[in-house]
Parts: C-alpha cells; structure tokens; sequence
C-alpha cells in the first residue's frame, strides 16, 4: 500500500511544474505572437501590407494623396508674391518631390517583400529557419528596441518641422489664422507620413539584422558547447544563407535609397547656391528638417549591415582561438603521453625504416603492400586537428556578411558613403541653418 502512495505523491509534485513549464512556454509565444501583430498593424497602417488588389490600391492612393497631392496643392494654392521672403516655391516642391521618391522607394521594396514572404519570414523568426524556442524573449526584445527607435528619431524631427512651420505661419501673413493653422497642420501631416514610412523602412532593416546579430552571438557560444565541426559548418552555412537572403532582398533599397538621397542633397546644392536672394531658415529650413530625416534613414541602414557583417567576419577569429585551445591544450598532452606509451612499439619499427635505399623498381613497387606501423590515438588526433584547421580555412574565406551586389558593407564602404553625405549635409546646414545679418 506504500508505493501507490509514493507514486501518487511524485505524480502531485511533478504535474505543477510541467503545467508552469508549459505555461511559462506558451506565455513567451502569445509575447512574441503580440509583438508581431503589433508590428504587422503599424506596417498596415502606413500601408506596407498590400496582400490584396484592394489593400494594393487603397495604399498607393492614400499615399499619392497624402504624401503628394496635399502638399502640392497647399504650395501651388498658397503661393504669394509678398511670401518668396518666407517660403520659396522651387524649394519646397523639390523637398516634396525627394521626400515622396525616397518614402515610395521603401513603400514599393518592403510591400513587395512583406507580401511575398509574410512577416515571420520576412524577419526569419519562423519555425524552419529563427529558432523560435530558443530566441523568442530576444525577438521581443528587438521589436519593441526598434520601435523606440523610430520614435526617438522621428520625434525630434518632426518637433523641429512644427517649429519652422509656426515661424513661417508667423512671419506670413494669409488673412486667416484657420487657412494658416489649415496650411500647417496639411504640410507637417504630410511630411511626418512620408517621413515615417521612410524612416520605417530603415528602422525595419535594422530589426532583420539584429535579429541575425543574436543568432550569430549564439553561434560563438556554440564553440563552447559542440565539439563536431560538421555542425559548426552546417550552422555556417544556415547563417550564410539568411545573410545573402537579407542582401538579395533589401539591395535594390539600399542602393535606391542612397542614389535619392544624394540626388536630393546635389539638387539643394544647385538650387541654394544659385538663388540669389538670403536663405533663412525661415524660407530654406525644410531643407535641414528632411536632410536630417534622410542621412538618419542611410545612418541606420549602415550601421545595422556593418554590425551584422563584423559580427560574420569576427566568427572567424573566434574559431582560430577555438582551434589553437583545443590545439595547444588537452590534446597535446594526449599526444604526448600516447607518445611515451608507444615509444617501445616504435624502436622495434625502427628496423623496418632502416632499410638500405639501393631499391630496384620492383622493390619500390612491393613497398605499396607493406603493412606500416599505425598509431590509433596519434591518427586521431591529427584527423581532428586536419578537420578543426579545415573548419577555419572555410570561414576565412567564406566570411559572410551584407552585400550589395557584391560589396561588402564593411567599415572602407560606410566611411566612403559617410564622408559623400556628411560633406553634402554640412553644406546643406551651413545654407539654411546659418541666419544671415544682411
């Protein structure tokens, strides 16, 4: 009658912790699955889900009637001749024009992909290929990260655009103040949603990488838990491919995005210099507020690929100490004691190398069926030294990382873009921020 009892005792101990286990379990998926649909919803609503002919149609006409129609017909309609002090018409229709390519240039790359893909491959947190189970508070993590950091870019910038919207409805002077507060409130809604879906699309491609950046934290630590080489290369080779899916899937972005941006900033080059009257910030300040949004969207972008590329190329340096401790420490001294062991075995093989070298051919041929001495521990070891030093060969030259159609987007290639739009900006804030005393 004791062992029911002890049976059913471990049975009322064993079935809470299993139910808090699961709970626990499934409670970190309803995290992850809330965090996805959070995401999903604010991409819907600025019009990145285009699943659908319906979905396709209604976010391309919100975004040509928000994002290019409104500010268009405010500055056509608005237009004065006592105004060209305050508000330049030739500048604001180009800050339009760049700000409504570069947000349609995101808009049409990520539908695309969201569409084809869905959101859980898109950012490679499915089953097949995120290792869900394990990374699934750090999924969460980087999602709620990454909107933080859009609004921390993006507010600041838009706090800037409403100040020099209100200067300007200062300075003009319409008649009205509902058709001023009616101007400002079409041209700052206008601007934030171009700007949003932009920085979006940049903060979105932040997320991707950081995402792979934990995957690839967890790949060092695996050469503390696995001794296999085949597994580490198999995991290589996993990275590897979600690394050149990332690169296939955002270069025609990347590229885009830089071409626009710095066609826009030559432009405003063009146009400031020739102008002949005083730019203020008054009447050029949206050239500052959108240069600001533009070089951050092209900052994140680089950062998130060189971070996820130094962090492919640094595996290979961590498999080179990996291999050297393994080398140079338990194996070595295996070696030598199986050394000391068969050094009796070896001197009686001696006799056999001592042979004279006066060899016909017919002798040199008979040598290819003589049976030589073999030591077990000693092939073993050199086997697993070959396969480790192998391992190493590979992922010096095979180091991944972000590409665009062949460029790495290493340090040399951020600091060649970093310097072209640095000396673009600078010159762009020297132009509209600087008040004149003329």
């Amino acid at each position: 009658m004791a062992e029911p009892l002890v049976k059913t005792e471990s049975q009322t101990i064993q079935i809470p912790l299993l139910t808090s286990n699961q709970e626990e379990r499934e409670g970190e998926n309803e995290d992850l699955s809330e965090a996805l649909e959070g995401l999903e919803k604010f991409l819907a609503i600025l019009g990145f889900n285009q699943a659908c002919y319906l979905s396709l149609a209604l976010s391309w006409t919100v975004f040509l009637v928000i994002g290019v129609l409104v500010p268009v017909l405010v500055l056509e309609f608005s237009d004065c001749p006592s105004c060209e002090k305050y508000q330049i018409k030739n500048f604001e229709l180009q800050i339009v024009a760049t700000q409504a390519c570069l947000a349609a240039v995101s808009l049409l790359c990520l539908s695309h992909n969201l569409r084809k893909y869905g959101i859980r491959r898109f950012l490679f947190v499915d089953r097949h290929s995120g290792h869900m189970v394990r990374f699934r508070k750090d999924y969460v993590k980087q999602i709620s990260g990454s909107l933080r950091l859009l609004v921390l870019w993006a507010l600041p910038c838009f706090i800037l655009k409403t100040a020099r919207e209100i200067v300007r409805v200062y300075y003009i002077n319409r008649g009205s103040w509902w058709v001023s507060t009616a101007i400002l409130l079409a041209l700052v809604v206008s601007w934030t949603y171009v700007s949003t879906i932009s920085l979006t699309a940049s903060i979105l491609f932040h997320l991707i990488c950081n995402l792979q950046a934990l995957h690839f934290d967890d790949y060092g630590k695996l050469l503390e838990r696995e001794s296999d080489v085949l597994v580490f290369i198999e995991e290589h080779i996993r990275l590897r491919y979600h690394l050149s899916k990332i690169s296939h899937r955002f270069r025609i972005f990347l590229v885009l995005q830089f071409l626009v941006v710095t066609t826009g900033h030559v432009v405003t080059l063009f146009q400031t210099t020739g102008y002949r009257g005083i730019v203020t910030f008054v009447n050029g300040g949206d050239f500052a507020v959108s240069s600001i949004v533009q070089v951050v969207g092209i900052i994140v972008c680089l950062h998130a690929a060189t971070r996820i590329s130094h962090r492919a190329q640094g595996i290979a340096s961590l498999a080179s100490r990996w291999h050297a401790l393994v080398t140079c420490g338990s194996n070595d001294s295996s070696y030598h004691r199986a050394s000391n062991n068969n050094m009796l075995n070896m001197e009686a093989v001696q006799a056999l190398n001592s042979l004279d070298l006066s060899y016909s051919e017919s002798d040199l041929e008979s040598l290819d069926y003589v049976s030589m001495p073999t030591n077990t521990q000693l092939v073993s070891y050199l086997s697993s030294y070959h396969r480790r030093q192998a391992f190493v060969m590979y992922l010096q030259t095979n180091p991944g990382g972000i590409t665009i159609f062949g460029w790495t987007i290493d340090r040399a290639l951020i600091n060649t873009i970093f310097f072209i739009e640095l000396t673009l900006v600078t010159f762009v804030l020297g132009k509209t921020i600087a008040f004149t005393s003329k």
